[in-house]
């Protein structure tokens, strides 16, 4: 049974982290998050880390983009998102965003083009969760291609360090 679009409206950093793990959790194919950082998020928490490794490993298709301003947090301090980057470097990429992108200040993530989480502004950790609300999830992931198509590697799997 198909369900309309469900929005949930949260309130507070804890209530994003579960709003990013129920986004997770629903991604069946494509999975693209914008952040400023990716710091205080719950991306180097064993449950986020348990989640992504299941949705990588359920199909080679899958793909997990992670797009940031800053990307030195996953390089140095986030070390699950870096075993899984070696690992499934196939199907997983981190970029960083260029200079003259930084003014994009609204983070959003957007799970198979039909679930989403979107906060207002980097500080704000008030925003929403939507379930099976395609209109606006194809939008943002519109907007994170754009941003995605400017943008470079930011972080690299090998440790080489050229």
């Amino acid at each position: 049974m198909d369900t309309g679009p469900q929005h949930t409206q949260f309130d507070g950093a804890t209530d994003y982290i579960e709003a990013l793990d129920t986004l997770c959790a629903l991604a069946t194919r494509s999975l693209c998050v914008f952040e400023q950082d990716f710091e205080d998020i719950g991306f180097n928490s064993e449950k986020r880390y348990d989640i992504l490794r299941r949705f990588l490993i359920a199909s080679p298709y899958n793909r997990l983009y992670l797009l940031a301003h800053d990307t030195r947090y996953l390089a140095q301090d986030c070390p699950r998102m870096m075993m899984l980057l070696r690992q499934f470097s196939h199907n997983m990429q981190i970029y960083r965003t260029p200079q003259h992108l930084l003014n994009i200040s609204e983070p959003f993530a957007v799970a198979d083009e039909t679930h989403y989480v979107r906060r207002f502004h980097f500080d704000d950790t008030r925003g929403i969760l939507a379930q099976n609300d395609p209109q606006g999830a194809i939008a943002l992931h519109s907007q994170f291609m754009e941003i995605w198509a400017a943008s470079r590697p930011g972080v690299s799997a090998s440790t080489t360090g050229l």
